[in-house]
């Protein structure tokens, strides 16, 4: 539970350094002339859609986890470890193919933040569901705590690196970052079934 937990903390950390979560919003406010506070909000608002649509995705794939250990006792021991590292290795593979969200111009601000919100809320993050599927073992309570624990990280990552890129970091060389957040990723995975391996 604990190596579980873990790696779904690191991930949700390494979640909101992605770029395309925040720098659209942040490059939208900029040329839509919004005050700093209302990047943040709209920051909020489309990040907490993110994590929302995210973790509805995930309570599926717990439900499935919980669903597989009731008919095999082996499933904690060996097999939520191998689709840890399977989806990992996968992530390694297509890192590159992988998107977030497109952007559609929109004319008022409405518009833009409604565009945004749906857009992230139809584009949840599979990279975690891999964590849930592998919580649903153990109940819902810890099912719960893993979706507080991505949630709060992800969100209030996301607004943090929003308020820093409003104070000079953007200068930073975010195309290096986004181009190898699958890699990243993938091996945040395997290293998770590895240790779980280990510690069972």
């Amino acid at each position: 539970m604990f190596t579980i937990l873990t790696g779904g903390a690191l991930l949700s950390i390494f979640h909101a350094l992605i770029p395309s979560h925040w720098l659209p919003i942040l490059a939208i406010g900029r040329s839509e002339g919004w005050t700093p506070a209302k990047v943040l909000t709209v920051t909020l608002f489309a990040g907490s859609a993110h994590v929302l649509s995210t973790v509805l995705a995930g309570i599926a794939f717990a439900a499935a986890g919980g669903a597989i250990a009731a008919r095999m006792e082996s499933v904690t021991h060996w097999i939520m470890p191998t689709v840890l590292i399977v989806w990992g290795g996968y992530y390694i593979y297509a890192h590159y193919f992988h998107h977030h969200f497109h952007l559609h111009e929109q004319r008022s601000d409405l518009g833009i933040i409604a565009s945004l919100t749906l857009s992230m809320f139809f584009s949840p993050c599979l990279e975690i569901e891999g964590y849930f599927l592998a919580a649903g073992p153990f109940g819902w309570p810890f099912v719960a705590l893993l979706a507080l624990v991505y949630g709060s990280i992800s969100i209030l990552g996301m607004i943090i690196w929003v308020w820093l890129a409003q104070h000079g970091l953007h200068r930073l060389n975010w195309h290096t970052w986004e181009h190898n957040a699958g890699i990243i990723t993938g091996l945040t995975l395997v290293a998770s079934g590895i240790l779980s391996w280990i510690l069972h």
